[in-house]
C-alpha cells in the first residue's frame, strides 16, 4: 500500500465529538503512528509539576506475549485502536494540507466517505491500543504485518482530550471475572479432541469434572464467581462452603504448566487439522519443570484428574471435617492445598500410589492443626502460613526457614514442642 492512501471510512457522531471508523494494515499503522508516554517535564519551586503525554510505558514482556499471540492461527483483534490524527510528536497541530489526514464524504449529509493519509509522516497519536499495535513488531511471521486492524480515528483532537479519552476508557472498563473467562474459554471442549487442548482448556475440563463427579469432594462446591464473592454465593445457595472456578483452574494449571499462556500461543501456531498437538510443547525452547508436565504432554488427563480428586477426597476426610469456620476451606486454604499437592504429587507417582488412602495417610499428621487460629488469615500471607504449617508438619519444610518472630507460633500450631 503506497502513499497517499485513500480508504473507505464511516462517520460516528458522539457527545465528545465525531470520529471515523476505518481499517488499516498493521504495517501502515506502525509507520504513521506514535505513542505519547506520560512524563513529568519538571517541578516548580512550589512542588507543582507539568505533565506531558498520557500513555503507560510499553512493557516488553507484554509486547512479546502479544507477538506470540499474533503468530497463532487464531489471532484476533476485534477492538478498535483509537488514534488522534494531525498532531505531530512535539504536540503541535499539523497545519500543512500536504500532510494532514482528511475525510471527504460521498454526499453532503452522508456518513460514508474516504479517509486520506497523504504521507508516512507520524501524525497519529495512539490514544488506546499501543501494546496491541506494537506487539506486531514482536511477531515472528512477517506476513502478520498485513493483518487489517479496526481503527477509530479522531481528527484534530487536542492533547488534553486525548488524555481524557484514554483515562475514561481505562478507568471505566471492568475486567471480565476470571472464573467466567475460564468457563467461556472452555466452552467448546466437546468439539475438540483432548490432544489439542491447551493447558487452560485441560484445567477447565478437570475443574468441571471435579465439580460434577459424585465421587469428588469438590462436587457442587465450585462456583463461577470471583474469589471474594464465592463464600457469599455459597451461603445464598445454602452450601456450607464454596470456591471459585478460577481458584481451582489456576491450582490445577500449576501442576502441569508454569506459563499456560505461552504454551497456548505455541500450540496455536498450528491449526487443529494441521498438526496441533500437546507434544509440540516438547520442542519448546523453554523447559517446564511442573510436576505433572510429562503426563499433560502425553494426554494422560485421567492420571492428573485421579491425583487431584483423590488428594482432595483425602483433604476432605482428614482436614475438612468439622471445619465450617476454618480458613482451610476458604479460598486461601484451597490455594495453599493446591501448592502442597504440587510439592508432594511427584513423590506419590514415584511410590506408584496415587490413591485416596495414600494421601490420607500422608496428611494424617496435619489433622490436629487448628486452621481457625487467628494466625491464619484471608490474605496472601495467610495462604502462605497455611502452606507453611502443612509442609512443616509433613517434613517438607524446616522451622529454621521461617522468620524468627513466627517460629513460636508455628511450633504451637504444629505441636512441635
Amino acid at each position: 500500500m503506497a502513499f497517499p492512501i485513500h480508504i473507505p471510512t464511516f462517520r460516528v457522531v458522539q457527545p465528545l465529538g465525531e470520529f471515523y471508523v476505518a481499517v488499516l494494515p498493521a504495517e501502515i499503522l506502525l509507520q504513521v503512528t506514535y505513542s505519547h508516554p506520560l512524563k513529568i517535564l519538571g517541578f516548580s519551586d512550589t512542588g507543582e509539576y507539568e505533565l506531558k503525554g498520557h500513555q503507560r510505558k510499553l512493557v516488553k514482556d507484554r509486547l512479546k506475549a502479544i507477538g506470540r499471540y499474533i503468530d497463532t492461527v487464531e489471532a484476533a483483534f476485534p477492538n478498535s485502536i483509537i488514534l488522534a490524527a494531525n498532531y505531530r510528536e512535539d504536540g503541535e497541530l499539523e497545519d500543512n494540507p500536504n500532510f494532514r489526514w482528511g475525510v471527504a464524504f460521498n454526499s453532503e449529509n452522508g456518513s460514508v466517505g474516504t479517509l486520506s493519509i497523504p504521507s508516512a509522516d507520524k501524525l497519529a497519536a495512539i490514544v488506546d491500543g499501543q501494546h496491541r499495535l506494537y506487539g506486531f513488531k514482536e511477531a515472528s511471521f512477517h506476513n502478520r504485518l498485513q493483518m487489517p486492524l479496526l481503527c477509530s480515528i479522531y481528527l484534530d483532537l487536542p492533547n488534553p482530550f486525548q488524555a481524557y479519552l484514554f483515562a475514561t476508557i481505562n478507568y471505566n472498563q471492568k475486567p471480565v471475572d476470571k472464573s467466567q473467562s475460564y468457563e467461556l474459554y472452555g466452552f467448546n471442549l466437546e468439539e475438540e479432541p483432548p490432544d489439542v487442548w491447551s493447558p487452560e482448556k485441560t484445567a477447565v475440563f478437570l475443574c468441571r469434572k471435579l465439580n460434577t463427579d459424585p465421587t469428588s469432594a469438590l462436587k457442587d462446591h465450585i462456583i463461577i464467581a470471583a474469589q471474594e464473592v464465592a463464600e457469599g454465593k455459597a451461603r445464598s445457595l445454602r452450601r456450607d462452603w464454596a470456591v471459585s472456578t478460577a481458584t481451582v483452574v489456576e491450582g490445577l494449571l500449576r501442576l502441569f504448566s508454569s506459563n499456560p499462556k505461552r504454551d497456548r500461543d505455541l500450540m496455536h501456531r498450528r491449526e487443529i487439522d494441521k498438526g496441533r498437538d500437546r507434544k509440540l510443547l516438547t520442542f519448546a525452547p523453554h523447559q517446564d519443570k511442573s510436576p505433572l508436565r510429562y503426563y499433560y504432554l502425553e494426554s494422560n488427563d485421567l492420571l492428573i484428574y485421579t491425583i487431584a480428586k483423590n488428594y482432595f477426597n483425602a483433604v476432605d476426610r482428614v482436614l475438612w471435617r468439622n471445619a465450617d469456620r476454618s480458613f482451610i476451606r476458604k479460598t486461601v486454604g484451597i490455594q495453599a492445598l493446591f501448592e502442597v499437592l504440587r510439592s508432594i504429587c511427584s513423590e506419590a507417582i514415584e511410590a506408584k500410589d496415587v490413591s485416596e488412602e495414600y494421601f490420607s495417610a500422608k496428611l494424617k499428621k496435619c489433622g490436629e492443626i487448628n486452621f481457625a487460629d487467628d494466625f491464619f488469615e484471608a490474605s496472601g500471607r495467610g495462604r502462605q502460613r497455611i502452606r507453611n504449617a502443612i509442609e512443616l508438619k509433613l517434613g517438607i519444610r524446616n522451622i529454621e526457614e521461617f522468620e524468627e518472630s513466627d517460629r513460636l507460633t508455628y511450633e504451637r500450631i504444629c505441636d512441635l514442642s
